[in-house]
């Protein structure tokens, strides 16, 4: 009798609110279909506005002799924080967004090779700028490396992955700064954590191919004026507030203030908010990364090959501050949950053409797979310098030195 009257009772509730919702569709529907013709609006204009571009594919050829620290790279991201403001027809009816910048680390047969990607309008500006901080640096303008690849899973064998943070944006990667880069140090006594990756790349083999790509784009506050209807904060409000949490929720002891304690806080603790805090300092760009591996049907080493491309950003993580560790990729755990490779198939389709068009931020591959998290010029110039003389891989070809300047009539 109580399971009929409850019974009873749920259906009538369910019946009233259905009622309710019914009534007051005038309401809710315009603004429904409102919220859903602005987005494949927006979705439509910034496809077209980011293909107007173009693209432009830079090669950095490094000379032998790098004396200068991750500070230099530090630098130079910090001139690329182009946060595009835009007016609101630029944004509703142009589609304008910010620019779009790919840092990439690519192993082609063991050859290793660093690349930036950008549109043509921004060629000058990485160009002026890497001259400043490394004058003997060559820059030349290629044809893009992926566009030999296509999908054959059969001769062509691939596997790709996203990076994703392990912990929360705030909490800071271990940089160059606690490896020591930032002092100066010997050339035989630098540690520079870069040297792990470049080491895997040199190791490659014929027929292997290894691309490792970091999409940037400079963060900042958005709204109304960026296409949000509701707002978002900068990075820096949770940051402050992970700071105050700490504080308040230490763990220090009042015996323990000769080891170095503040507020309340373990010594770890009063690191982390030192760590947080120079992050909030620096300038922040949201940030995706994608690693692939691809072999030729004779040459696939995929079971050996990918464990070293998922380690390779281990050396930038703490375990008491923030790190990478992998985020969705393109195979299955088990063999039911993807009936006759049909699901692999449109992954590896569409990750590769993420990849070629350089597509995260913005359609047709927004945030696919994957989403962006913040990383600092610091954390940046860290996973992404040319290396000193303590990188001593054997595939990495490097120019002879020349002490000229940048060329005199460079534009800017």
């Amino acid at each position: 009798m109580f399971a009929d009257l409850f019974s009873s009772t749920l259906t009538s509730a369910i019946y009233r609110a259905f009622k309710i919702v019914f009534f007051l569709y005038p309401i809710w529907l315009p603004i429904l279909l409102g919220i859903m013709f602005m987005e494949l609006w927006l979705r439509y204009i910034r496809t077209h506005f980011v293909e107007k571009q173009g693209s432009v594919l830079l090669e950095l050829r490094l000379p032998k002799e790098i004396t200068r620290s991750p500070l230099s790279m530090e630098i130079f991201f910090t001139a690329l924080y182009q946060t595009g403001a835009a007016s609101l027809i630029e944004t509703y009816w142009d589609g304008k967004v910010r620019p779009t910048f790919s840092l990439e680390l690519v192993s082609i047969e063991g050859e290793v090779k660093f690349f930036i990607w950008c549109w043509p309008k921004y060629k000058n500006l990485v160009e002026a700028q890497l001259y400043a901080q490394y004058p003997n640096i060559e820059i030349h303008e290629v044809p893009d490396y992926t566009s030999w690849m296509r999908h054959d899973p059969e001769n062509i064998p691939m596997w790709a992955t996203y990076f994703k943070l392990e912990k929360e944006d705030m909490f800071p990667i271990k940089t160059y700064v606690d490896y020591g880069l930032d002092k100066e140090t010997k050339e035989e006594f630098k540690i520079d954590p870069i040297t792990s990756v470049l080491e895997y790349l040199g190791s490659l083999g014929k027929g292997e191919h290894v691309w490792i790509q970091m999409m940037i784009q400079a963060h900042k506050k958005e709204w109304f004026g960026e296409g949000r209807l509701f707002k978002r904060e900068d990075w820096t409000v949770a940051a402050k507030n992970k700071i105050k949490d700490i504080i308040k929720n230490g763990s220090g002891k009042p015996e323990d203030q000769e080891t170095g304690t503040l507020f309340g806080v373990t010594k770890g603790e009063a690191e982390l908010i030192a760590g947080i805090e120079r992050s909030i300092g620096k300038y922040p760009f949201e940030c995706g990364i994608r690693g692939m591996y691809i072999a030729t049907k004779e040459n696939n080493q995929i079971s050996r090959r990918i464990q070293g491309l998922i380690g390779a950003f281990r050396q930038y993580s703490s375990r008491f501050f923030n790190g990478f560790k992998l985020g969705k990729f393109s195979d299955f755990d088990y063999p039911w949950q993807d009936f006759r490779r049909m699901r692999r198939n449109a992954i590896e389709r569409s990750m590769i053409n993420a990849y070629k068009l350089r597509s995260f931020f913005q359609p047709p591959y927004k945030y696919y797979r994957g989403k962006p998290f913040i990383l600092t010029t610091e954390e940046l110039a860290t996973i992404y310098h040319p290396p000193g003389a303590v990188a001593a891989t054997p595939t990495f070809s490097r120019i002879p030195s020349k002490k000229v300047g940048a060329p005199s009539n460079l534009p800017i």
